[in-house]
């Protein structure tokens, strides 16, 4: 798995844990809907921080809780 792909569902089970749509996602985070449905297929190659950062922030957490979730663990995670 990639890296844009864990970040795509970490996205995911936070959108459904928080009963939020992807679009209060991108009004919350500054992300336009082109940069996530990108995130979202997974058809991005890389992500960066910032973007990440901004996806936090769109969902009111750190950026240390975002990631803290065990598919970031996973020694199958493939970094661009």
């Amino acid at each position: 798995m990639t890296l844009c792909q864990a970040v795509a569902k970490r996205v995911n089970k936070l959108l459904k844990e928080r009963n939020m749509s992807q679009y209060r996602l991108e009004q919350n985070s500054g992300i336009q809907h082109g940069t996530m449905n990108g995130i979202m297929s997974a058809k991005n190659k890389g992500i960066e921080l910032n973007t990440v950062m901004m996806i936090a922030r769109g969902f009111s957490m750190t950026v240390l809780e975002f990631l803290d979730d065990e598919i970031f663990l996973s020694d199958d995670l493939e970094i661009e």
